[in-house]
């Protein structure tokens, strides 16, 4: 199977935990936060969300500078409005995908601020970081929903809470 087959098929194998996890972030708790340095769990949440968008922006850019780009959080007041912006990100994430030119993939593209680089990795590479930052945050989000006593979904088999196994 071919790069991008085996990427798309991953992102939306990734995509369906994502969005049961998603689905469980109630937004009467979205500006609970279990310690002072943590996100919110609505930003974590937007954050988790828009992921997936990373995709179309490592194919078509070759940099994201922050001095250039000021970074602003997606603003979602509903669990809805958040489903609605995952699959958003996801859609562009998969149309990216599936436009790409897999040559570009050893491309460098780079993360900075200004002159303070932070990253200089392949495109590959950094589409491989964005998948690893949704498992990442994503286990953060259910840490979150765990503390809030709320049903966590199975993500590789099942949880403590899933009965549907």
């Amino acid at each position: 199977m071919e790069l991008i087959k085996l990427l798309q098929k991953e992102m939306d194998q990734e995509a369906l935990t994502t969005r049961k996890m998603l689905s469980r972030v109630p937004a009467d708790k979205f500006d609970w936060q279990p310690h002072p340095k943590s996100m919110t769990l609505k930003r974590l949440a937007a954050h988790v969300a828009e992921l997936p968008g990373w995709v179309e922006m490592v194919i078509d850019t070759d940099e994201l500078d922050f001095e250039n780009n000021p970074y602003t959080p997606h603003e979602v007041t509903t669990t809805e409005e958040l489903l609605a912006y995952f699959e958003d990100s996801l859609k562009k994430g998969r149309e990216a995908l599936a436009r790409a030119d897999i040559k570009n993939f050893t491309k460098e593209w780079v993360l900075r601020s200004g002159e303070q680089i932070y990253s200089t990795d392949t495109k590959y590479e950094v589409i491989r970081m964005s998948y690893s930052q949704i498992i990442h945050h994503r286990a953060q989000l259910g840490v979150y929903l765990r503390l809030l006593n709320i049903p966590i979904p199975g993500s590789y088999g099942p949880s403590a809470d899933d009965v549907s196994f």
